[in-house]
């Protein structure tokens, strides 16, 4: 736990110092952080409860249109609209989950696909209540504190916000009773069963957690976009960035889907901007690569290796 604390306490800190060293970049950094946060949300379900989804666009997608409905429709200010969709994003994943966690392996996995879609089908074809295929603009916005929510800089302090309380829940976790149920039902839900744990409720309460935490980063890409289309909120490559940077980071570790996040949003806007026309060929290529040699992820691997390295000294001495 020390470990982690003091890696996030590191974490804050190249996030306070980032925006002096590079005042011009902050837009990828945004959405770096916003990756980090969600792929570390999606990593609650999908590395520590072993379930995994690739429909975590549909919480993004959720979020970013309460924010902005509640705003452009009702006047309602945007935390309270954050909030609100984190609530109903909690209540749709208890009911998808409830209908769906008796089915394993990727079948699963096929219907969080169905149920974003489900959302970006009514997204498109309920236009007085989203603006359907035209979208929706964000136009004003309130100023609290005297703050500019439309400013760069404002949005930069609120997704580093977002990513250190995801991370810092999921470090909260780690230890806990919950975190400790988590993995045992990723390991054998019978076993768990067995020891007194409900795999059911475990796995509600991951998916609850992780569908608000991502509906949360989603009302802040509403903001930070000001204007949203229902094919590109719950697009599915989307929800399969959101996966892929947990996996490659890796799974089931608190630092794994940051680690992803640097790596693969980061290095595929150098990509976007060096290599132009074969930046997608390049990408793909470094994913291939992290695959075929840490299967287990930046993080996994590494941990893995110093744990034999660690296991080898001691042998020898």
């Amino acid at each position: 736990m020390r470990t982690h604390l003091l890696g996030l306490a590191a974490f804050v800190a190249l996030g306070l110092a980032y925006p002096v060293l590079f005042p011009s970049a902050l837009t990828i950094a945004i959405t770096i952080l916003l990756f980090v946060g969600w792929a570390t949300a999606w990593d609650v379900l999908g590395g520590w409860a072993g379930q995994v989804s690739l429909g975590h666009a549909a919480f993004v997608g959720l979020g970013a249109y309460f924010v902005a409905i509640g705003v452009t429709e009702y006047g309602l200010a945007p935390w309270w609209s954050a909030l609100l969709g984190m609530a109903v994003a909690a209540a749709l994943a208890f009911a998808w989950g409830w209908l769906t966690f008796g089915l394993r392996g990727p079948y699963f996995t096929l219907s969080t696909i169905a149920f974003a879609e489900i959302l970006r089908l009514v997204a498109i074809n309920e236009g007085w209540l989203t603006g359907g295929a035209t979208g929706v603009f964000i136009m004003t916005l309130p100023e609290p504190f005297g703050l500019d929510l439309f400013d760069r800089q404002t949005q930069y302090w609120l997704a580093l916000g977002f990513a250190v309380l995801v991370i810092g829940i999921v470090v909260a976790l780690s230890r806990g009773r919950f975190g400790y149920a988590l993995r045992a039902v990723r390991e054998d839900e019978d076993a768990a069963m067995a020891a007194g744990i409900d795999p059911k409720r475990t796995k509600l309460k991951a998916f609850m957690l992780s569908g608000a935490l991502t509906a949360l980063g989603g009302g802040l890409y509403g903001i930070v976009l000001s204007f949203l289309e229902p094919h590109v909120m719950f697009y599915l490559l989307l929800s399969v960035q959101i996966a892929l940077t947990a996996i490659i980071g890796g799974r089931g570790t608190i630092w794994g889907p940051a680690a992803g996040a640097m790596v693969l949003i980061g290095s595929g806007e150098v990509f976007r901007t060096t290599f132009a026309e074969a930046n997608l060929l390049i990408y793909g290529v470094l994913i291939l690569v992290i695959v075929l040699f840490a299967p287990r992820g930046l993080v996994g691997e590494a941990t893995r290796r110093a744990i034999r390295r660690r296991y080898a000294k001691r042998a020898q001495s």
